[in-house]
C-alpha cells in the first residue's frame, strides 16, 4: 500500500474559453488554463504574483465545463497532478505537468467574468495558522 498523496485544489479564472476535443473512441476531453493570483507584502509593499495552470477534464465533466465556462469566469477545481511525457518531432524528450480535474464548482455565473471584482471568500491574510502550526 502506498502512502503517496496527489491532491490539488485551485481557484482561479479561465484564461480563455475551454477547448473540447474527442478521442477516436468518442470520449470528450476539455483543455483549459486557470490564472491564480496571490497577493503578498514584502518590505511594507503589496505585491501580486500570477501563476497559470493547465487543466484537463475528461468525459461528461469536460463537456459541462466546455458548455458552461467562458474566459474570465472564476472556477474552483479539485483533482490531481499528472505528468505527460513524449518525444517531439526532433526526438527530444518533452514533459508537461497538468491538473486532471475530478470535481469543479462554478464561482461566477455563465457569461459573468467578475473581472475587477474582489472575492474575499478566502484570503491568505485570513489564515488562522502560522507556518509552525501547519503539520506538513
Amino acid at each position: 500500500m502506498s502512502n503517496d498523496l496527489n491532491r490539488v485544489i485551485l481557484i482561479g479564472r479561465l484564461t480563455k474559453d475551454p477547448e473540447l476535443r474527442y478521442t477516436p473512441a468518442g470520449t470528450g476531453v476539455a483543455n483549459f488554463s486557470l490564472a491564480n493570483n496571490r497577493s503578498y507584502s514584502t518590505g511594507g509593499e503589496k505585491k501580486e504574483d500570477v501563476s497559470y495552470f493547465d487543466c484537463i477534464a475528461w468525459s461528461k465533466l469536460g463537456e459541462i465545463i466546455n458548455e458552461h465556462c467562458k474566459k474570465g469566469q472564476k472556477l474552483a477545481v479539485d483533482g490531481r497532478l499528472q505528468q505527460r511525457r513524449w518525444d517531439d518531432q526532433d526526438g527530444k524528450k518533452q514533459s508537461k505537468i497538468e491538473m486532471v480535474v475530478e470535481n469543479f464548482q462554478f464561482l461566477s455565473g455563465k457569461g459573468e467574468s467578475d473581472v475587477g471584482k474582489v472575492d474575499k471568500a478566502f484570503s491568505g491574510d485570513d489564515n488562522p495558522f502560522n507556518d509552525e502550526e501547519i503539520p506538513f
